[in-house]
């Protein structure tokens, strides 16, 4: 039934019955008792294919081998990562490119820009000051037309009447 690698022995017991609670394989009470601290290293206690319990010389096992990790998946998230990376590095990289070669025509859009707002500022300013010195050149002897309009209405929706007269 078992096939072993080295021989074992027994002794049977003088005696036929253990007391109860009692190991089978201590001596009876009566002998000399050996207590399982007073065992030898090496020995252990086996049951053979009888069922008899004995103590048995049993060789040296090796520790058993450590478990094998087992591969774990990459995550979906992990593989979304590693693959955007690149692709936003390089982005940050690309923009980082076309800001230098925009930057002289931003300065000139910038230069532009100032040069918009002094010409507003300057007809803001110069427009009136024209217009006034036209008016002064031309009108020396005349006087200008003055037009005053009178209208008047009945009701919210009432038709509305009126007069203009020139001066």
């Amino acid at each position: 039934m078992h096939e072993t690698a080295y021989q074992i022995t027994t002794q049977t017991p003088a005696y036929s019955t253990t007391p109860a609670g009692y190991p089978s394989y201590l001596p009876s009470p009566e002998g000399p008792v050996m207590l399982p601290s007073e065992i030898p290293p090496g020995v252990q206690l086996v049951t053979l294919p009888g069922g008899i319990r004995t103590l048995a010389y049993t060789p040296a096992q090796a520790p058993p081998a450590p478990p094998v990790p087992t591969v774990q998946p990459i995550p979906a998230w992990a593989k979304t990562t590693a693959l955007l990376t690149p692709t936003i590095g390089g982005g940050v990289a690309a923009a980082g490119v076309g800001i230098s070669y925009a930057a002289p025509g931003l300065i000139a859009m910038s230069e532009a820009l100032w040069a918009a707002v002094a010409l507003i500022a300057a007809a803001a300013i110069g427009v009136p000051v024209l217009l006034r010195l036209g008016r002064a050149a031309t009108g020396t002897g005349r006087s200008s037309t003055h037009i005053t309009q009178n209208i008047t209405a009945s009701g919210m929706f009432g038709r509305a009447n009126g007069t203009i007269n020139h001066r």
